[in-house]
Order: structure tokens, then sequence, then C-alpha cells
């Protein structure tokens, strides 16, 4: 370097010095400097401390530094490690020597050449061939061999953080920084072992092994980690007994620890911990491989297997640590099926976060809430649990294991990649923080001035990034961790047994059959085609396919549940998010084995429209949508397409998702019977408003305002899956003829429309209960319904009134045809004793009538005894005598009035006990037979099967068919009772 340049505070201020008047002060001291050299100053992590660092240096060695700062490359990564760690650039001062680490170009040093290079720096790298013995008898005698061997490790993390800190991609490389700093950790440890051995009497009497685990087993480690491990000790031979084997052994362990963690003028190393050891601090520090066995094969809790999951032999004698791994694992990869593991595993994780001090949870990187050990622990529960018959995904490291876990399909290449890039981020901010000054953290710093040191090391500009990237990232990690860690499949798949979960052939069938499978031959070649093959799918379905048997195997009928999934499968085995929901998707998967082994109606409608299935991703959604939104996304649909059909086509779609969404939560338990009502009528009158919608487009101008009554069940929100829509039409009373005859025109085209034949369901727009039934006019002026109703009306449609309510279309118009038939229907002075024979007679002659020949008229259940019928004509009776003058009375909905009736004192609180049980138990039954059998009927299912899947629908337990027939007649013959009192007039 020739030439100098003098650089004004102000600008040295610009380029990022902090002080930048002691900054000035500084390049002036200095015998050569440049402005290449003030630029390269400028782009330290630190440049106050790197250009402190720097004078210090050439004032301990000028030739070295110059030297250093003639060549670009070794200048660069020079200023990144004095701008980057207080504690290297100190080391440095002290031993300018070791300026040459820094000099050739960056590249990872193998394990070998590591541990021959410290080998070397004990002084014995040409004796180290002839084995370890050989080595600790050489150093007997060297008292300075363990300070050599701490500025050796002094040296070596200098080069590796050289590489890393000038790196222009840290987080691509920190997997290999972490590696080489474990192979440095090995190196270190065969060394102090020697020295140990060395400093032990009799050490030649017994064997040591050192196991690695914890983060150096995994090869993650940090500059600053303690080192876990554990110690195996056998006798030499076989004259030694294994008491005095092991009580050398222990001496020799306590004294390589102590000369890993003890401090001198040449510092210190780092501690090793052997806390992860068979009972821990108050166990014994060395146990023989019997001692190990023993102790693992009947004391060790699920952690301790978790732990046991990173270890690797470290240093000494290969046999001895060979021999520990053959014990512990295979009983590592048989924990992720122990009893209550995932459990375990979930409460530890919450016990950590939880001992976090509030100041510092914020702050943690390692142990906080979307910190390191949140991947770590995810990607070790899902190795530990789909590992056991899966070796593919019997790795150490975090990072490999995370890239096994989406090649084979347990993780989602999202998922993946976005905890892949966290953990590299997180990782990345801990060794900067570490590397400062050779200190154990894994808090964020609260000093500004380092975190702006970490994030310039990192490529961003100020501590603000910094702070914000690692809130964002943690935020990220925690709440894929919580998609990943806490998912129902891995908790489920966790309490299988290996074989449940390998499904093989000859245990699978016996495995079926005894789940309840009635043809397992049959289940069984489902489960083949659907896991076999490689494709990713296939892999996914094969983690599946264990949990989903079970979850399958707790419904009615599993049989119908795997064929249906292995069809959903197949149709959608392309689509990307189908399988990946299902796996990641929270309780998704449990959910629709749930549906596709309860409910034929549910099957049908996803088998038209298997995208549905996303309903099930978002299970606090399977509720009804209120009648405002579902008209405005009617009318969205209605105006996004032209065309008569499409539109059509597009509302009965709309129709048959939202049908689906109120049975998915109707099997699943979320929607209550009154809920299910009024959700199913509210979807009537919006598809009604836009199939007229639709179907005014094919009229020329003209058409009236078409108000739309809705009747029978639909009037009172009563509605069950297969009501047909009761409707009344009607128009103003200045509309012309024309326009009465266009109305015709739209209502009965919108009636077609509604029960075209097709994929979706159909809705039957019933107008039966008009004027004259059949032979009346489909549509009256509001004037001719009033008139009609007064002069010519009987009895029995003043009781069809009572359930009237607004349907769709006009609303205005619909109000005012019910404020004028009030009157009617809540007559002001009751009704008369013919009146009362009248209804009587006519419930009489549809009973008789409308039962079908043959079947049994109490399993009927809407017009058998104590039915809904019966129920229904009782309180409309009761409010056709009295809501005259209780209004209270005056509604369409059996259930209120009901209510109204008891609290009005009109009847017992016993009887509306009785009555309300059995009209809501019907009703029950008569909705979950359409969802079990998939077609309507009003007869309690004959098939045993079906009776079994309703009562489990109803939840009770599988197998009680005959106690809910029993129950079912119970509450029927109660309820007759009442209504042959109440409605009927007879005395008890």
């Amino acid at each position: 370097m020739n030439g100098r340049t003098r650089t004004p505070a102000g600008e040295l201020a610009r380029k990022g010095f902090i002080d930048a008047s002691r900054a000035a002060e500084l390049f002036n001291g200095l015998p050569e400097c440049t402005d290449e050299l003030v630029d390269a100053l400028a782009a330290a992590a630190d440049p106050d401390q790197a250009l402190a660092g720097l004078v210090d240096l050439q004032a301990a060695d000028l030739v070295g530094t110059l030297q250093a700062l003639a060549e670009e490359p070794w200048r660069r990564r020079l200023i990144a490690v004095l701008g980057g760690s207080q504690a290297l650039g100190q080391h440095l001062i002290a031993h300018p020597g070791d300026l040459t680490a820094l000099q050739p170009e960056p590249a990872r040093w193998s394990a070998e050449q590591i541990r021959a290079d410290l080998l070397a720096e004990v002084g014995l790298a040409e004796r180290a061939d002839d084995g370890l013995a050989e080595l600790a008898m050489a150093v007997a005698d060297d008292p300075g061999a363990a300070d050599r061997l701490r500025l050796a490790n002094k040296r070596h993390l200098l080069r590796i953080a050289g590489r890393d800190l000038s790196s222009t991609q840290p987080t691509a490389i920190v997997d290999q920084i972490a590696a080489e700093l474990a192979d440095l950790a090995d190196a270190i440890m065969v060394c102090a072992l020697a020295i140990a051995r060395a400093q032990t009497p009799h050490a030649e009497r017994a064997r040591l092994g050192i196991v690695a685990l914890g983060k150096c087993g995994a090869q993650e480690l940090n500059y600053l980690s303690d080192i876990d491990v554990l110690f195996v000790g056998e006798p030499a031979t076989d004259e030694v007994g294994q008491t005095e084997a092991i009580s050398i052994a222990n001496r020799i362990a306590g004294a390589t620890a102590r000369i890993c963690s003890a401090h001198s003028a040449a510092g210190t190393i780092w501690q090793v911990d052997a806390a992860l050891r068979p009972e821990g601090n108050a166990g014994p520090l060395v146990r023989s491989l019997e001692g190990h066995r023993a102790y693992y094969q009947r004391w060790a809790k699920n952690w301790e297997f978790q732990a046991m999951l990173k270890a690797r032999p470290m240093a000494g004698d290969p046999e001895l640590t060979r021999g520990f791994l053959d014990i512990t694992t295979p009983l590592v990869w048989q924990v992720g099926g122990r009893e209550n593991f995932m459990s375990d595993v979930q409460a530890m994780r919450r016990r950590v976060v939880s001992l976090i001090p509030a100041k510092d949870a914020q702050s943690e990187i390692k142990l906080g809430a979307g910190g390191l050990r949140d991947v770590e622990f995810s990607v070790q529960a899902l190795q530990l649990v789909h590992g056991r018959v899966d070796e593919r995904l019997r790795h150490r490291g975090t990072l490999v294991s995370l890239q096994a876990l989406a090649e084979h399909g347990y993780v989602g290449r999202d998922d993946s990649a976005a905890l892949d890039a966290s953990y590299r981020f997180e990782r990345c901010i801990e060794h900067r923080i570490q590397v400062a000054k050779l200190r154990r953290s894994h808090l964020m710093p609260p000093d500004e001035a380092d975190r702006r040191r970490i994030a310039r090391s990192m490529g961003m500009s100020e501590a603000a990034d910094l702070w914000t990237s690692w809130r964002r990232t943690a935020r990220d990690v925690e709440s894929r961790q919580n998609k990943i860690f806490y998912s129902p499949l891995l908790l489920t798949v966790s309490k299988l047994s290996d074989d449940q979960i390998r499904l093989s052939p000859d245990a699978a069938k016996d495995r079926l059959k005894a789940l309840g499978f009635s043809d397992p031959g049959s289940a069984l070649r489902h489960i083949e085609a659907l896991t076999t093959g490689s494709s990713r799918a296939v892999e996914i379905r094969r983690q599946l396919m264990p949990a989903m048997i079970g979850w399958l195997a707790t419904g009615p009928n599993p049989d119908l549940g795997l064929i249906s999934f292995r069809r959903l499968s197949e149709t959608m085995g392309t689509t990307p998010w189908y399988l990946r929901a299902l796996r990641d998707g929270g309780q998704m998967a449990e959910l629709l084995a749930t549906i596709l082994s309860s409910s034929r109606y549910d099957i049908a409608m996803i088998e038209r429209d298997p995208a549905a299935v996303q309903l099930l991703a978002e299970p606090d959604e399977l509720v009804p949508r209120d009648r405002t939104s579902l008209d405005g996304s009617m009318d969205a649909v209605v105006r996004r397409h032209d065309g008569e059909k499409e539109a059509i086509d597009a509302v009965r779609a709309l129709r048959r998702r939202e049908l689906l969404r109120l049975a998915l939560g109707d099997v699943l338990g979320r929607i209550d019977l009154d809920a299910l009502g009024r959700g199913l009528s509210d979807l009537a009158g919006a598809t009604v408003g836009a199939a007229l919608a639709v179907a005014v487009r094919g009229e020329p101008a003209g058409v009236p305002p078409i108000g739309v009554v809705a009747m029978g069940r639909w009037g009172g929100a009563e509605m069950s899956y297969a009501s047909d829509a009761d409707a009344m039409y009607v128009v103003p009373d200045d509309a012309t003829p024309a326009q009465i005859a266009a109305a015709i025109r739209v209502v009965a085209k919108a009636a077609s429309l509604l029960r075209l034949p097709g994929a979706d369901p159909s809705l039957e727009l019933d107008a039966d209960l008009r004027p004259e039934g059949r032979d009346g006019a489909m549509v009256r002026t509001l004037g001719g319904y009033l008139s009609y109703y007064d002069r010519w009306s009987q009895t029995w449609e003043h009781q069809a009134l009572i359930r009237a309510a607004y349907g769709a279309g006009d609303e205005d118009l619909v109000a005012q045809f019910l404020a004028g038939i009030d009157h009617l229907r809540w007559p002001p002075n009751g009704l008369d004793a013919d009146e009362e024979m009248a209804i009587r007679r006519l419930k009489g002659r549809m009973e008789t009538e409308r039962i079908e020949r043959g079947t049994d008229r109490r399993r009927n259940l809407k017009l058998g005894p104590g039915g809904l019928s019966d129920v229904e004509w009782t309180v409309q009776l009761m409010q056709l005598r009295h809501a005259g003058t209780v209004e209270s009375l005056r509604t369409p909905s059996t259930m209120m009035a009901l209510d109204a009736c008891e609290s009005e004192g009109l009847m017992t609180t016993d009887d509306a006990a009785v009555l309300r049980d059995a009209w809501q138990l019907a009703s029950q039954l008569r909705n979950h037979t359409m969802l079990v059998r998939g077609r309507t009927s009003d007869q309690l299912p004959p098939d045993p099967r079906d009776l079994s899947a309703v009562a489990v629908q109803l939840g009770r337990n599988k197998g009680e068919a005959s106690l809910l027939i029993d129950e079912y007649e119970r509450t029927t013959r109660l309820a007759s009772k009442v209504v042959d009192r109440l409605f009927w007039g007879h005395a008890e």
C-alpha cells in the first residue's frame, strides 16, 4: 500500500463511523492510510471497532499487519474479524503471529486436517500414527501441552470466523461453519483426553469412550457452546476389575473436562457438560456399557431418548462409543411410539418457554417462541414418530433432517424451505452474538450498537432492520411450528405401534377386521392402491394411512369411508393443496375421515365438487351464513354470468357448496337443530331470489315486483335437508294482466331452473298451498289474495298461514300480505267447536292416507304417534285458539310457539318438555337419516348399520342403535299421550 489520505470526521460519519472524531485521529496515526483502506474499514460490521483493533494490531506487529493489508482478500478477512469480534481481535493483538490463519482463501478444513493440526500444536504430530496411548506418554512431562491446545483452539476459531464474517452469504454457509466448529471440538476432545490420560495414574488400566450429544453431536455447534457429552468406561484388560476401571475412567473424564474448561494465561476453551447422562448430575460420570444398557432399557424417559437422537462417537475408544450407539439407537427409534410421547414432548417444550424470564421472552433466539428450539423440536418429533419405520429420516442434524422430511413428503416444501431459511437466519444471529466476545449467549443484545454490528455483518443497514427481521422470522416459525408440532396427525401416529404404521399385509388384515372393517380384504386392496408407488402423493398418503384408518374406524361405516377416501384421493391426487392440507391442515384429515365414514349425503356432494373439502380446513366456518351474506353472494354470481344457463348453474353450485357447509357442520356436531333449520331456510330464500333474478332476464320489460311468501317448514325457518320450498307469489294490485302473465312465466321459469336434473341438488318450489291449490292461479295480486282469504278460505288454510313468512323477492309486498292475513291466523276470538273438529278430521285423514302401507307407523317420524305432525298440529291448535289475545304466540316457528305456550301457562312445563323432546328428536333423526343414507325418508332406517350411523352422529356410542330406537319409542309414546289430551281432547 502506498500513499496516505486524510479523511475529515464528517465524511467518516457519513461512511458509518459512530465516533467520527476519534476515528479521524486514529486514521491520522496509521503509518499507511488510503481511501481504499478507509472504505474497507467503513464496510466492516463495526467500523470503529475494526479501526481501533487495526491500530492496536499494527502496534503489536507492524510488519505482519502491513503484509495483511497489502493483499486485498487477506485484508478483507482481517477487517471482517476485527469489526465482528472484539474477542478475536484481542487474541490477534496478543498473538499477531496468528494473522497467517486469515491469509489462505477460506475453505472448510476436514476433520482429519483439524485433528492433525492440533496434534502438531501439542507437539506430537509425528507420533500420532502410533495411537493415543503413545501420545499420552509423550505429553506426560509437558505442562505446556494444555495451553498450546487452548491457543490452537483460538487460532482455528479465528480461521473459521474469517471465513464466516467475510462471507457475503453467511446464512448459506452457517451449517458448514457449525459443522466445522463441531469437528474442531472433536479434535480438541481427542487431544484433551490424551493429555488427561497422561495426568492420570494407571490410566492404561481403563478404556474410555466419549460420545457427543446435543449441538455437538448434531454437528451444529456454536462458537461458544457447552459441549454435551456422555462417558463410557470399561477395563482395559481382563485382569482389571470393573470397579477399579470405572474409578480410573472417572478420573480421566474429570481431567478431560477440566482441561477444556480451565482458565489460564492462554485463556480457556469451553465447558464440558455431562448433565445428559443417566440420572443427570446425580448419576455417576462414567458407566460401563452394561450399566448404560440397563438404564436405557429400564428407566430412561422419553426426553432422554430424544437427546440420544444426536449421539455420535467423539473421542476415545471407538469400540465403546460404537457399543453405546448399538445399545441406544434401536431404543431411540422406538420412543416415538411410547405412551404419551408427543404429549410429553409438547409439555416439555411449553415448560421451557414458560421458564424464560418475561424480560427476555422477546429476545430469546434459542428457547423463545419461534426460536431455534421450535424448529429443532418440530423436526425431532417428526423424525422420532415417523422414523420408527422410515429409516430415510434417521439423521442427526436439523437441516439435513428437515430436508429428508420434505423430500419424503412429511413436511410441505414451502414449510421446509421457510423453516430452513429461518433456522439459518437465527443460527447466524446466534453465531454473531457469540463470536463478538466469545461468550455464551442466546439473547438478542439490548445495546443498539451491538445490534447494528450484527445487522451490518448480515447485510442489513441498521439495528432496527435486524430486530424487524428477527421478530417476523420468529412469528413465522411459531406459526409453522404450531401447525407441525401440534398436528393431530403427528399425535395420532405417535400412538400407533410400529406394525400398525407399517401396515404389513398379514398384520393389516387382522387389524382391519378388529377395527370394524366388514371386508378387510377389500380394504387392504384399497390401502395398497393408495400407498403403492414412489410419487410424492403416494409418500404423503403412506404417512396418512395409519392415522386415517384409525380415524375411519371410529366412524360407523369404515368400509364406506375408505373407498370414498380412495376415490377422492384419486380424483385430487394431482391437486397440490389437497394432500398437503390433510397432512398439515390441523384437524382436517381427522374431520374428513369422520365425514367419509358417516355421511353418504356429504360424500355425494364432495364427489361432485372435490375441492369443497377445503371447507374442513376452517372448522369454525362450518356454521350457517346469515341471509344478508347469502343474498350478496348469490347476487354476485348472477351478475358475473350473462347466460341464463351459466348463471343458474353458478347459483346451484353455490347452493350446493353452502348445503355442504351445513351438512359438514351438522355431522361434526358444530350446528344445533335450530341453527340448521334457519340456515337451510335462509339458503332456500337466497337461492329462490337468485333464480327469480335469472328468470327475469328472459322477459321483456314489464315484469312487476314479485313477493315470495315462504310457507310450511320454510316459513317456520325449520327446513330439513329434504324439505321442499312451499311458496306463494304475490304482485302489486296495480299490476296489469300482461304483467301478471309475465310474473307467472318468471315464477314458472325459476321453479323449472331450480329443479333441472344435474349434478347439483334440486330445490322444489311447491305452490300447492296457494288458494284453490293446483287449480288456482300461480300468481295473484295482493288484493286478490286478501279477498280470497276473507271470503272463501277454510280453517285448514288459516292454519297453513300460521307458518307464512318472508321468503324472497319484494319484502314490502310480503309484509303487506302478512299484515292482511294476521286476523285469520291469529283469530281474535279463537276457534269454535266446528273449526276445531275440522282440524282434527283433516289430521286423521292425512295420517290414514299418507302413511305408506306395509310400514310401521310407529317408526314414521312425521306422521307416526308422537311424531313431528302431532307436535306441530298441537302447537298450531294452541296458536289458533289463543294467539288473538296472546301476542307471544304469533310466530311461524314451532319451537318458539311451544316456548310461548309454556311461559303463558297454556300447557304445563312437563307437557312442553315432552313435546319439545319429541319434535327435536324426530327432526334430528330425519335430518341425520338423510345425511347417512343420502336420500330422504320419513321412516327410521331399517338397516341396522344406517341406524347405528345415525346414532353415532347424534352423539351416541357406536353400536347403540337399539338404544336409540328405545329412546325414540319412549319419547314419542310420552308425546302421544300429551297430544291425545291437548289436541284430540281425550281424558287421561
